[in-house]
């Protein structure tokens, strides 16, 4: 197994932290309050942080307090918390996101979702990838949130269906550190490690804060492990007006690959479920990222954000579900900055006049050193390079119309430049066109509007219109098949309603949100493998989030979701079965209707433990366009517990998959067959937490 530069570091561990857990029963463990709607900021929308609780829209967060009792081994596992949100976990690393939306793949998979870091997109508009995911710092994050549909207009390309914003923890007083180490099935080693300190220097306040972070794991199935490193930095400065923090993070991963599990019971047959019938597959990816977050105060009605940033990414991977499996090679760097300027005028409205600018260099080439397969040929399927520009200025405002009411209205011009330098030959090898150099170019306007009412101060109501559109992947334009014409890909647009309420009931605190959404200009793959431009769809449901604390030290948390995801037009698809044919009306693929998550915890030990019973439920959906292959879902239940032995020492426990249930993490049907990422077994995994 290839685990990059790391190696395996610190073997001896899982000697060590079974018998010390097992000795600490008799001790009890911290627990963490959950999180509380009254009080809680939100800073995605605009930046300048939004009481959570008077917020005109749907927003979830995920505290720190959170991400640090879940110890997630895949992300997945701390966001599939949310309402709404949905995340196939496929193998190792990998994942396909779903957010009112089905799961999606390929360019929309990568486009229509925004992954942020403080703000911050993770990639270059036009070069998304679906696993990118994986690139954020999750372990150690000082919080998450999830906007569910289009963003605000401080956003553009790709926050169409969702936007993810993973926030860099903030250096605390004085110095303190905290190393967590764990450990878990199939040879699993995985330890998270952050320091930070902070001081004064006259005027000024300084504070500096280091994470690490390390995972191995031999894998589930065989030939399927994987080595991963993350590292971050931030420095924190704050002087008179200025405010200013620094972030650079990082991220590798060294990934063997295991394919579908194919076959009707694929995903229960243990042979199967286990074997790999590609064991050459492999992902190998590395990010780098930096931003310098600028706020000054110019008065007491004005103020100013300029954030500067550059990035660059890399990947190399085996396109294994593809036959002849040909291996392609891609990344980009990219510099922006990101300004707005924000004015607070008498009577509580607020202006924030906004723009960004990015420029991009990206490539990709796929080349294929085995035989032809049918259309598949030997040899380059692509080379080429495309640099980027994207200008995109925007106002967003917000107008108090009363003492408890606000009207916020905003609206994005975002102009798009591809320019595409070809660097094989021009024409068609088997499936694949290479078009000739060209140039393109896409502007959106995507005006925002919504209202929000105070009822009381339990209450807050909101409704909310937002169109959003994404100027098309560069693989979309520029990694053509044969019968494609360059040029006819158009910007995908989305237009949503939304209304929802969000408050406290006594001691419950919750946010239900419904809403209607229509797609036009979806590129997707049909089932004869071709792309298509031009698809159209529909989304409407409803969404939930609870939490209340119950007697006796036991408290309630949960999300849970209804939703219908269409096809909103007709396409006969050519050489597959009448079957296969999409007909308005019919489910989208890889939708389920209901998502739940419920969470039962207890605290206890004179306050110092906390454990959490945890179900989580995905229905069935259908795994072909035409509806006639479906999955019946899936019930799984994970148990976690920490306990404080001492002041500076917890230690942690949890059973995934209690019931030790067969199902699939995704399933899926093509090239004939039904197919799997199965689930795992039930697996205990047991670590430690070490403060100083």
């Amino acid at each position: 197994m290839r685990y990059g530069v790391w190696g395996r570091p610190f073997a001896f561990s899982q000697v060590l932290i079974l018998p010390a857990f097992f000795l600490a029963v008799s001790g009890p463990a911290a627990a963490e309050d959950p999180a509380s709607l009254k009080g809680e900021v939100v800073v995605t929308s605009t930046s300048t942080g939004t009481a959570r609780l008077t917020h005109p829209g749907n927003v979830a967060k995920i505290p720190e307090r959170e991400i640090d009792f879940v110890k997630a081994d895949h992300y997945s596992e701390l966001l599939n918390r949310a309402p709404g949100v949905y995340i196939h976990r496929n193998n190792g690393q990998e994942s396909l996101v779903s957010i009112r939306s089905p799961v999606l793949s390929g360019g929309a998979g990568a486009g229509s979702f925004l992954y942020l870091e403080d703000g911050v997109p993770t990639r270059a508009a036009g070069f998304a990838n679906v696993n990118a995911l994986f690139e954020s710092i999750t372990e150690t994050a000082g919080g998450i949130e999830i906007i569910r549909g289009p963003g605000s207009a401080r956003y553009g390309s790709n926050a169409v269906h969702g936007l993810i914003n993973v926030l860099s923890p903030e250096p605390e007083a004085g110095f303190s550190g905290v190393s967590d180490v764990w450990v878990g099935p199939h040879g699993l080693f995985h330890t998270t490690n952050t320091a930070s300190t902070s001081w004064q220097d006259g005027e000024a306040s300084h504070g500096l804060l280091g994470s690490l972070t390390f995972a191995e794991d031999d894998g589930f199935r065989a030939a399927s492990g994987f080595g991963q490193q993350k590292a971050q930095l931030r420095y924190d400065y704050s002087k008179g007006a200025d405010d200013i923090f620094f972030t650079l993070s990082s991220h590798n991963l060294n990934q063997e690959t295991a394919s579908f599990a194919e076959g009707p019971t694929a995903f229960r047959d243990v042979a199967v479920r286990k074997g790999n019938t590609s064991p050459e597959a492999f992902r190998d990816a590395w990010a780098v990222r930096a931003a310098l977050h600028w706020t000054r105060e110019l008065n007491e009605n004005w103020s100013v954000n300029i954030t500067p940033y550059a990035r660059e990414n890399r990947l190399r991977f085996a396109l294994h579900f593809l036959p002849g499996g040909a291996i392609e090679e891609t990344g980009h760097w990219s510099t922006g900055v990101q300004s707005s300027l924000i004015h607070e005028t008498e009577g509580g409205h607020t202006i924030i006049l906004g723009g960004d600018a990015e420029y991009t260099e990206g490539y990709l080439r796929e080349d294929q050193e085995g035989p032809t397969v049918f259309s598949f040929v030997q040899g380059t399927h692509y080379d080429y390079t495309v640099d980027a520009t994207v200008l995109a200025p925007y106002v967003h405002t917000i107008w108090a119309l009363g003492e408890r009411t606000e009207l916020t209205a905003g609206v994005r011009l975002e102009h798009t430049i591809y320019e595409y330098d070809n660097r094989t030959a021009t024409g068609v090898t088997g499936r694949f066109r290479r078009a000739a150099d060209r140039r393109d170019t896409f502007t959106n306007v995507t005006p925002k509007l919504g209202i929000a009412h105070t009822f009381s101060e339990e209450i807050t109501g909101f409704v909310n219109w937002k169109r959003a559109a994404r100027a098309p992947q560069t693989t979309d334009l520029y990694r053509l098949q044969a019968n494609q014409v360059a040029g006819e890909v158009e910007s995908e647009k989305l237009d949503s309603l939304e209304v929802g309420a969000r408050g406290t009931w006594g001691t419950l605190e919750y946010e239900a949100a419904a809403y209607y959404m229509k797609k036009k200009n979806f590129f997707f793959r049909d089932s004869d493998g071709f792309n298509v431009t031009d698809g159209r769809t529909k989304h409407y449901g409803v969404e939930l989030d609870v939490f209340t604390p119950l007697i006796a030290g036991f408290d309630f948390g949960a999300s849970a979701s209804y939703a219908v995801h269409e096809y909103d037009f007709n396409r006969t698809v050519a050489t597959s079965p009448l079957s296969n044919n999409i007909r308005e009306g019919t489910d989208v693929d890889s939708a389920p209707r209901t998502l739940a998550n419920a969470r039962l915890g207890y605290v206890f030990w004179q306050g110092r433990a906390r454990s959490e019973l945890e179900w989580v439920h995905v229905g069935d959906y259908y795994t072909n366009p035409a509806n006639s292959v479906r999955y019946a879902g899936h019930d799984i239940f994970n148990l976690r517990i920490e306990a404080d032995v001492r002041e500076d020492l917890s230690l942690y426990a949890r059973v995934t998959n209690l019931a030790d249930k067969r199902y699939a993490e995704r399933a899926d049907f093509g090239f004939g067959n039904e197919r799997y990422f199965p689930g795992e077994d039930r697996a205990l995994h047991v670590g430690a937490s070490v403060r100083f």
